[in-house]
């Protein structure tokens, strides 16, 4: 089972609102996940970053993949480098 730590849209119509959670790379975008590690709110200014730096480092070191969109925020949010 590949396990991918991606982003979930929440939110009103035009309004996002996105929570990180770690999920099943099959299972689709908003479905089913396996834990939910923070959030990200791009509407806010400045840019609202909320994640749980332990709980992300290790399932990253339990070999899941972040994609391209979470591994910046989690170097924005400084638990990567």
């Amino acid at each position: 089972m590949a396990v991918k730590i991606r982003l979930k849209r929440m939110g009103a119509h035009k309004k996002p609102f996105y929570r990180v959670v770690v999920a099943d790379s099959r299972s689709p975008r908003d479905g089913k996940f396996i834990e939910e590690i923070g959030y990200y709110n791009p509407l806010t200014n400045p840019v609202d970053i909320n994640i749980d730096g332990e709980k992300a480092k290790s399932w990253i070191s339990n070999g899941a993949q972040p994609t391209q969109t979470v591994k910046s925020l989690l170097k924005k949010s400084g638990i990567i480098e």
